[in-house]
């Protein structure tokens, strides 16, 4: 299949075991080699795999990007439990109504979660994709995530004093300003700013994961029967050489590449080459 063949998107939602709807973004190609599920970083929605979702549509596997619960456009959790062992509950509840050969791929707190349900999953996952993230994070990088969402309680006054403080938190690629796809992050309340499309409470002790909860993660190596890709940003403050050799010391069937010019969003930084070094993965497990 070539881009020159019809894809079509669509909208839909998935539930949950325990009730929550989760919105997603399907791009639906004729007979399709398979389908590739997109699992976005934590304060990130659906949204930024626009780029890699129609890529990987053109290349013959139908492609679902995933809103996490307490992200974008899916249902907030009542009780705040966004911990990675739920999220990942979630990612095999939805991966159950999917066509296999199925592929995962996740960035950041997409990855971790990712890993645990492909642990859980075994056989049933044809591979596993991890965008700049091992369960041996570094302190600092996880740090200043975390300082980065919780940095504007009070919202933006416009979408550029967003644009302002996105420029400042990466400041290793040029200012984007006011993109489709920041809009779609961001909400106009009835305060009349703009705030980020998630749940506070991701910020809470039962939120996004950091240190000891994601200790339980570094046991699940020897679990991942499938080829296992890790996309490293070589700006990345998240995840070291360390991390790197550990991760590829306990994966059976671990491969690694490295984008020179991407940091831990190595995605959107570099998309061509990373469109590109995860649709060879695919295209090598044939």
């Amino acid at each position: 299949m070539t881009g020159t063949d019809v894809v079509t998107t669509t909208a839909r939602t998935y539930e949950t075991r325990d009730g929550l709807r989760l919105a997603a973004d399907v791009w639906t190609v004729p007979d399709a080699a398979g389908t590739v599920l997109l699992l976005h970083g934590g304060g990130q929605t659906r949204h930024s795999w626009k780029s890699a979702g129609e890529h990987l549509a053109a290349t013959g596997h139908t492609t679902v990007a995933l809103d996490h619960r307490g992200h974008g456009d899916s249902d907030w959790d009542p009780a705040g439990n966004y911990d990675t062992t739920t999220i990942a509950r979630d990612v095999v509840d939805v991966a159950a109504e999917l066509d296999r050969p199925l592929v995962i791929v996740g960035a950041s707190l997409g990855g971790l979660t990712g890993l645990q349900a492909a642990a859980w999953m075994g056989d049933d996952l044809r591979a596993l994709v991890m965008v700049d993230v091992v369960p041996h994070t570094e302190t600092a990088g996880v740090q200043r995530i975390h300082a980065f969402l919780g940095s504007a309680p009070e919202g933006f006054a416009t979408l550029e004093e967003a644009a302002d403080a996105i420029a400042a938190y990466m400041p290793h690629r040029p200012r984007r300003g006011v993109t489709p796809g920041l809009r779609k992050n961001l909400r106009l309340r009835e305060d009349g700013r703009w705030h980020w499309h998630w749940d506070p409470q991701l910020l809470t002790q039962r939120g996004l994961p950091f240190g000891q909860q994601l200790d339980h993660l570094h046991e699940l190596g020897p679990d991942l029967t499938m080829p296992v890709l890790l996309v490293r940003g070589m700006m990345s403050d998240v995840v070291s050489e360390a991390g790197v050799r550990e991760f590829a010391a306990t994966v059976p069937d671990a491969r690694i590449v490295d984008l020179a010019g991407a940091s831990h969003t190595a995605a959107a930084d570099d998309n061509d080459a990373f469109t590109g070094a995860v649709a060879s993965f695919i295209s090598s497990l044939d």
